[in-house]
C-alpha cells in the first residue's frame, strides 16, 4: 500500500476549524484525500483559515451523505475509537502496528474518525473492518481530533513514504464487492438451513471483515464464491 491509497474520512465532523487542521496536517505527511461524512459546518473561511497552505486539500475534498458510500471503494476500513465493548470490535491496532499492517497490504484504506463530542457510533464501527486506538493517559483519554489525525498520518508516513509501485501487484476488492461476496456467501448457507438462530446479519459483519483483512482479489473471491457453492450443491444431495 502506498501514500496515495489513503482516504482520511471525518465522519460527522462539527468544527470547521478541525478540518482545516485536518487539511493542514494531511499536507504536512504528504496526504491528499480527505472525505467528509455529512458535516455538521462547511465554513470555508473557518476551514481555509486554520488549513495555512493545505487549500488544495479542501478544494479536492469529496463531501458523502453516509459512511457507507464514503467507504465503498475502499479494501480496508479502518475505524478510531478509544472505546471498546462487545460490539466494537474484538481486533485493536495502535496507530504504529496499524501502519506496518497497512504496508504489507494492497488497496486502497479509509481511515475513519467520529465526532468530537461522541466518536464512531457503534453501527458506524461495524462498517469498518479493523478497529484502531491511540494509547493515551488515564488522567486526559480524550484527544482533540486534528491531534489523533496527525498522530495516524504521521505513523502511517513513517511506514508507506518509502513504497515503490510493484508491476502487477494484486488489487484487493473493495468493501462494495466485499459485500456482495459475504451476501452470497450467507445467503447460499441459508439455503441450506444453516441458521438456526439469528446470527446471519453477525456473520455477513464477520465474513466481510476477514475477507477484507485477508486482501482477496476479485478472481480469488469468485473461487471462494465457487468453493461454497459446490459444496452446497453436494450437501444437497446427500
Amino acid at each position: 500500500m502506498f501514500l496515495k491509497d489513503i482516504r482520511i474520512v471525518l465522519n460527522k465532523v462539527s468544527e470547521p476549524g478541525n478540518t482545516g487542521a485536518v487539511c493542514r496536517a494531511m499536507k504536512n505527511m504528504g496526504f491528499s484525500k480527505l472525505r467528509l461524512v455529512s458535516p455538521e459546518s462547511m465554513d470555508q473561511e473557518k476551514i481555509l483559515t486554520r488549513a495555512v497552505h493545505a487549500g488544495d486539500i479542501w478544494e479536492n475534498t469529496r463531501v458523502f451523505d453516509n459512511l457507507t458510500d464514503a467507504v465503498a471503494d475502499c479494501a480496508i476500513v479502518v475505524g478510531t475509537t478509544r472505546r471498546r465493548g462487545h460490539h466494537r470490535k474484538s481486533i485493536s491496532m495502535t496507530p504504529r502496528v496499524l501502519a506496518a499492517w497497512l504496508a504489507e497490504h494492497s488497496g486502497q484504506a479509509a481511515i475513519v474518525f467520529g465526532n468530537e463530542r461522541t466518536g464512531l457510533e457503534d453501527y458506524e464501527l461495524e462498517l469498518c473492518n479493523i478497529a484502531s486506538h491511540i494509547p493515551v493517559s488515564d488522567v486526559q483519554p480524550s484527544l482533540n481530533l486534528s491531534h489523533a489525525v496527525q498522530i495516524y498520518i504521521y505513523e502511517l508516513f513513517l511506514a508507506l513514504e518509502t513504497q515503490n509501485p510493484v508491476k502487477g501487484e494484486w488489487q484487493a476488492m473493495n468493501q462494495e464487492e466485499i459485500s456482495v461476496l459475504s451476501g452470497s456467501i450467507t445467503d447460499t448457507l441459508a439455503s441450506l438451513g444453516f441458521y438456526k438462530n439469528p446470527n446471519r446479519e453477525e456473520q455477513f459483519r464477520f465474513l466481510r471483515d476477514i475477507i477484507s483483512r485477508a486482501g482477496l482479489t476479485e478472481k480469488e473471491g469468485r473461487y471462494f464464491k465457487d468453493i461454497i457453492i459446490k459444496a452446497a450443491r453436494l450437501g444437497a444431495m446427500d
